[in-house]
């Protein structure tokens, strides 16, 4: 942006877990605006992943927040020309990126899932994630692995 940088808005907590980053998932899962029933997608998966869950001490909520971590990021690849040439670089993610990636990616492969309702396969990608299988892990991998392959363009960094 060529002014200042925008404010950061505050976002409210939801209202089951009073949890930020649950409205911030919410938010990312919503379609036309329809929050209500993003969040009634999100806290059907919960109950599924309470009923489904391996971990009986761990709550619904550590189990979806265990899952985000294994589907965040820590080093992406960025593109950038030296002299007429165009490199990958391999740079670290900052942490409300990674964040991010990791939320987008676990709700478009869940889309891609073969279950009956959004809910369901939310439920599945979570608990895949959260024992370190499923498509969302499977694509922070090839993330590191792009990253790992283009090492040696480090110096390059900007």
């Amino acid at each position: 942006m060529r002014k200042r940088q925008a404010k950061k808005r505050p976002l409210l907590p939801d209202p089951r877990f009073n949890d930020q980053l649950v409205t911030r998932f919410v938010n990312n899962l919503m379609w036309d605006g329809k929050k209500s029933t993003a969040f009634k997608v999100f806290y059907d998966a919960m109950d599924i992943i309470e009923t489904k869950k391996q971990d009986e001490e761990k709550t619904s909520l550590e189990v979806w927040k265990d899952a985000l971590t294994n589907v965040m990021p820590h080093v992406e690849v960025r593109s950038r020309r030296v002299g007429g040439a165009t490199f990958q670089i391999p740079m670290q993610i900052r942490p409300d990126r990674k964040i991010s990636y990791a939320m987008k990616w676990m709700i478009l492969y869940a889309r891609r899932r073969n279950e009956k309702s959004m809910a369901a396969k939310l439920a599945s990608e979570i608990l895949a994630a959260a024992k370190e299988e499923g498509a969302a892990v499977k694509k922070r991998m090839d993330t590191h692995k792009m990253a790992d392959a283009n090492k040696a363009f480090s110096h390059f960094r900007f």
